[in-house]
C-alpha cells in the first residue's frame, strides 16, 4: 500500500547527512569558460549516476603495515626493472627494427613512473629520460585508471603512452619487495639481439690491431719521474763513409717512460743544415730483427707474416737507464754510438741509485787551444761636451740612450711631507778678502740626487746683492784631470759636515753650523755618517791617557766650582779641541748635543703672521671664509678649537701655501696643549681683514728657506759633563741631583 504524498507521509532524503555543499565543475582558464570537474561528485560529496570515483590512495589496504603516510614510509624507495623496447627504422638499409635497452623506475611514495634509456657513446639518437616521472595512466579502456604495483611482473608487457615495453629482469629489492607483497614473479627473459649493436660489434672488433703489445700500467713510473730527463754527450764515429766525420750527439732519456730521444750538435760554420732531431723521442731496441734495407722493392709481404713478425717483437729489449753508462755503447739503428760524458743532473742520478763514483769522460779529441783573453774595451777620454756620463753611455752602444739613473735612491729619498731629506749647511768663504769672508752661505746637499745648492741670504749693507750663488747640481771634488777615461767624484753627503771645507766653482767655504733637521737626520742615520757616529766618538774619548783624563777631571771642576753638574758649551768644546784625540768641530757637537741643556729660542709671533701674510698676498689665497666652515664643521662641540692634527689636516686640504716650518710655528703660537684656536689663528693670517705690515725680505728669507741654525733655532747651552764622564771613563759622580741629560 503506497502511503499518500502528504507532509509528513514522504521520506527525507536528507535525514542524517551533514554535508550539502556542491563541487565546482566550472573554472576560467586565460579568461575562457571550461569545464573542470567532469568527475567530481554531486551535492555533498555523493557520485552522481553512472559516476565511479577515482580512488585517491595507494593499492595498499589501509589497515596493514604502519600508520605513517606513504610518502614518509616509503621515500627513497624505488623499484627498478630492466625493460626493452622494439623501434622500427624505415629509412636504413642494414637493419629494420632495433632493439633498444632502459630502465623503468617505480616510485613507491607516490606511485610514479619514470623511464630512463641509459646514453651510449655515438648513438646517434637521442637517449637519458623516455617518460618524466608522474602518474602513467592505463591503455585504453581503462585510461582513468593508473599504473601500480600490482602491474608489474617480470616477462611481460606494459603499454606505456603506445608503446610495448617487455619486463626481463629487476634488482634484488624490488624482488624482495614484490615477493613480500605476495607477487609471484615470472622467471626473467632474455634481450633479443639488436642486429645494428651486433654489426657495430663486428666492427670495432676489425678495428682491433693485429700486432698487439703488452699493455703494463706504467702511471706510477711517470708521477715518480715526470719531468726528469738524464743527459748524455755521445759521439757518433762516421768516418767510414764518404765524407764523413765525427758527429757530436745529446742522448737525452726520459725516466718517466724509458724513451729516448737523440740530438746532434751543430757548431757554426760546420757545412751541415741543422735537422731537428737525429731521432724523434721513442723506445729504442737494443737489436734490430727486421733488417728493412735487405727488401727489395717489388716484395710483398702478406699480413701473417708481418704479423707474426711483429708479435716477436713484444718481447724485444729495450734501453733502460742501466744500460747507459760513461764509456759504453749504444746501438742506435745499426749505428755505433760512444757515450762520452753526462751532465751534474745524471751523475747524481747514478749515485744515489746504482752507487756509481767513477764519471770520467771519454778524451775523443785534442784539448781545445787557450781562449785568448778579451782585450779590454779602451774608453776616449772626455771632450768637453755635454756630461761625462752621457759621453760615456755614447761609447757603450750604437744607439744612444740617456745615462741611467739611480730611481730607487730617488724614490727613497726625495721630499715627503714632513721628511725634506735637504741637509742644509751654514758656511763662509774662506779667503783673504775682509768682504767675502763676512759672507754668509747657506749649502743644501739634497739626498735623492747628490746634488748641491748655495743660497747667499742677503745682509744688510753688506755691499753684496744676495741671491742664488750657484744653480742645483752635483759638484766635482777638486784636483781632477778634466779630459780623463775614468768619472770624475763628486761630492757625496759624507762630505759635509761641520768644520768640512769644500771647494765649490773655485771658492773654499768652511762648513760652521747646520740645522736641526740635519743634525738629527744624520744622528738617526749614524751608519752612513761616521762623523756622527756616537760609537766611533765615545771610543775616540775612551783613547785619551790617563794623566789627560786627571787633566779633564780637574778643568770641569774648576770651571763648575758650585758643583751644578753643567758646563759652558764653549769652555767644554775648547777641551775636547786641546785634547788631540782626533774629534772634528762636528763630532763635538754631536757629543755635547748628546749631553746637553738645550733651550728653543722664542720667535716673535707678530712677525710669523706677517711673514705668513705675505705669502699669502703673493699666491693670493682668499679661501680662509671655506677653512672657517671647515674648522666649524670639524669642531662637533663647538668649542672653538680643534686637535693640531686635525688642523694640520684641514691646512693641507685647502693647501695653504705656507713653508712647513712657518706653518709649524703658527700652530705652535696658537696652541693650548694638544688644541689650536683656530678662530685665533684664522684672524691672524687673514692678510684681507687684518692686513699686518710689511715685512724685509729678509725676514721671508729665513722662513723661506726652511733652515734653522744656532742663531736661529734650538742652541747648546750647557753641557751635563758629570753624565758625559761616568758614560766614557766611568768617573764617580760627585753631585747630589745632576739634571739627566737629554738626547735628540
Amino acid at each position: 500500500m503506497a502511503l499518500p504524498f502528504l507532509p509528513g507521509y514522504s521520506p527525507n532524503s536528507r535525514l542524517g547527512k551533514e554535508r550539502f555543499h556542491k563541487s565546482q565543475h566550472f573554472n576560467y582558464n586565460n579568461g575562457v569558460p571550461l569545464l573542470v570537474g567532469s568527475e567530481k561528485p554531486g551535492i555533498g560529496g555523493e557520485p552522481l549516476v553512472g559516476q565511479k570515483i577515482k580512488p585517491k590512495h595507494s593499492v595498499y589496504p589501509k589497515g596493514q603495515g604502519s600508520s605513517m603516510p606513504s610518502w614518509v614510509a616509503f621515500d627513497k624507495k624505488t623499484l627498478c626493472f630492466e625493460a626493452y623496447f622494439q623501434e622500427n627504422v624505415t629509412d636504413a638499409q642494414n637493419e629494420t627494427y632495433r632493439i633498444r635497452k632502459c630502465k623503468i623506475y617505480f616510485y613507491l611514495e607516490d606511485d610514479t613512473i619514470q623511464v630512463v634509456e641509459p646514453e651510449f657513446k655515438n648513438c646517434g639518437i637521442p637517449q637519458g629520460t623516455l617518460i618524466c616521472r608522474h602518474r602513467i595512466p592505463l591503455p585504453p579502456p581503462n585510461n582513468n585508471q593508473f599504473y601500480n604495483v600490482y602491474h608489474f611482473n617480470l616477462n611481460q608487457q606494459m603499454v606505456l603512452y603506445s608503446r610495448t615495453f617487455t619486463l626481463t629482469n629487476c634488482d634484488p629489492f624490488t624482488r624482495n619487495f614484490l615477493t613480500r607483497l605476495g607477487v609471484i614473479l615470472n622467471d626473467p627473459a632474455p634481450v633479443p639481439e639488436d642486429p645494428y649493436s651486433s654489426l657495430r660489434e663486428q666492427l670495432d672488433k676489425n678495428m682491433n690491431p693485429l700486432r698487439p703489445y703488452e699493455r703494463c700500467d706504467t702511471l706510477k713510473q711517470f708521477l715518480d719521474n715526470d719531468r726528469k730527463v738524464l743527459r748524455f754527450y755521445c759521439l757518433w764515429d762516421d768516418t767510414e763513409s764518404v765524407f764523413g766525420d765525427p758527429r757530436e750527439l745529446v742522448l737525452y732519456y726520459f725516466l718517466a717512460d724509458d724513451t729516448i730521444e737523440i740530438h746532434e750538435m751543430f757548431y757554426p760554420n760546420s757545412g751541415r743544415d741543422a735537422s731537428p732531431k737525429f731521432l724523434r723521442r721513442g723506445k729504442l731496441p737494443k737489436h734490430c730483427h727486421l733488417n728493412l734495407n735487405d727488401t727489395h722493392v717489388n716484395s710483398k709481404f702478406n699480413a701473417e707474416s708481418l704479423n707474426s713478425t711483429f708479435n716477436n717483437s713484444v718481447h724485444e729489449e729495450f734501453y733502460k737507464d742501466h744500460d747507459l753508462v760513461i764509456g759504453g755503447e749504444v746501438n742506435v739503428w745499426g749505428r755505433r754510438v760512444i757515450i762520452t760524458d753526462c751532465d751534474d743532473f745524471t751523475k747524481d742520478y747514478y749515485r744515489s741509485n746504482y752507487g756509481i763514483e767513477d764519471f770520467t769522460p771519454v778524451q775523443y779529441k785534442a784539448p781545445p787551444d787557450p781562449i785568448p783573453q778579451k782585450p779590454p774595451r779602451l774608453v776616449p777620454p772626455y771632450n768637453g761636451f755635454g756630461s761625462e756620463e752621457d759621453s760615456l753611455s755614447s761609447c757603450q752602444g750604437l744607439l744612444l740612450r740617456p745615462p741611467r739613473k739611480d730611481f730607487n735612491k730617488f724614490m727613497e729619498k726625495d721630499s715627503c711631507g714632513m721628511e725634506s731629506n735637504v741637509l742644509n749647511f751654514r758656511a763662509k768663504m774662506v779667503t783673504s778678502d775682509a768682504v767675502d769672508r763676512e759672507r754668509v752661505f747657506i749649502i743644501s746637499f739634497y739626498l735623492c740626487n747628490d746634488s748641491i745648492s748655495v743660497l747667499e741670504p742677503p745682509q744688510r749693507n753688506s755691499g753684496v746683492l744676495g741671491g742664488k750663488f750657484l744653480e742645483r747640481g752635483r759638484v766635482k771634488k777638486p784636483g781632477q784631470e778634466l779630459f780623463k777615461k775614468e768619472l770624475s767624484e763628486y761630492f757625496t753627503a759624507q762630505d759635509l759636515y761641520v768644520g768640512a771645507i769644500l771647494c765649490i766653482s773655485g771658492k773654499n767655504f768652511q762648513l760652521v753650523a747646520a740645522d736641526e733637521y740635519t743634525f738629527n737626520y744624520m744622528e738617526k742615520h749614524a751608519e752612513e755618517f761616521p762623523k756622527a757616529n756616537m760609537g766611533s766618538i765615545l771610543s775616540k774619548l775612551r783613547s785619551v791617557p790617563e794623566e789627560k783624563q786627571s787633566e779633564i777631571r780637574k778643568f770641569v771642576a774648576l770651571s763648575d766650582p758650585t758643583s751644578t753638574g753643567f758646563i759652558a758649551y764653549e769652555s767644554f768644546r775648547n777641551l775636547l779641541m786641546d785634547l788631540d784625540c782626533g774629534l772634528s768641530e762636528h763630532e763635538v757637537l754631536v757629543l755635547c748635543r748628546r749631553f746637553s741643556e738645550r733651550t728653543q729660542p722664542d720667535v716673535d709671533a707678530g712677525l710669523m703672521l706677517a711673514v705668513a701674510q705675505d705669502f699669502l698676498r703673493k699666491k693670493h689665497f682668499e679661501e680662509i671664509p671655506d677653512m672657517a666652515r671647515a674648522f666649524t664643521h670639524r669642531d662637533r662641540h663647538n668649542a672653538g678649537r680643534l686637535p693640531t692634527k686635525e688642523t694640520r689636516t684641514v691646512c693641507k686640504a685647502f693647501q695653504l701655501p705656507l713653508p712647513e716650518n712657518l706653518l709649524g710655528g703658527l700652530l705652535s703660537k696658537f696652541s693650548d696643549g694638544d688644541e689650536i684656536d683656530y678662530h685665533a689663528f684664522l684672524a691672524g693670517i687673514n692678510w684681507i681683514e687684518n692686513p699686518a705690515p710689511p715685512v724685509m725680505p729678509s725676514d721671508v728669507l729665513k722662513f723661506c728657506v726652511n733652515v734653522g741654525f744656532d742663531a736661529n733655532g734650538a742652541t747648546v747651552k750647557n753641557v751635563n759633563y758629570t753624565a758625559l764622564l761616568q758614560d766614557v771613563f766611568s768617573f764617580p759622580s760627585n753631585n747630589a741631583d745632576p739634571t739627566t741629560a737629554t738626547s735628540t
